[in-house]
């Protein structure tokens, strides 16, 4: 992630996904803040976003298109419900970014089953080079 507005782009991407079942927990709210400040996102530009439209931004690299998929994914589990908008939007957001069905359903399977819904990055990237082949 090179450029601000990309890195704004995916927060306001992560900020629409957490709402789509018409709430924000607080659980999500400080997972995004977590995440911009890895982004080194100032606190009240943070704040600011939620008061934007999002305007996607397409992400070149595979690897950051998995990366935000994961993101999102740790998202939806973040609250601990999965609500039926969650889990048609990921997929939905999954395809627009290009990224396998098949490696984005097994990852999503490997998640529920986890207890903390967080698996290995090895694993993650793995799934999604299995298919390559």
């Amino acid at each position: 992630m090179n450029t601000e507005a990309e890195k704004r782009s995916l927060l306001l991407e992560m900020i629409a996904f957490s709402t789509v079942d018409g709430q924000l927990h607080k659980r999500e709210y400080d997972f995004l803040w977590l995440v911009a400040q890895e982004l080194n996102i100032e606190y009240a530009v943070f704040k600011d976003l939620f008061h934007q439209e999002h305007t996607p931004v397409a992400i070149k690299s595979e690897f950051q298109r998995i990366q935000q998929f994961y993101r999102l994914a740790l998202i939806m589990y973040c609250d601990g419900v999965l609500h039926e908008k969650e889990a048609k939007g990921i997929q939905q957001i999954a395809i627009e970014m290009g990224l396998n069905p098949t490696a984005v359903k097994r990852v999503l399977d490997l998640m529920e089953k986890a207890p903390n819904a967080m698996i290995d990055p090895k694993i993650l990237l793995k799934v999604f080079q299995e298919q390559h082949n």
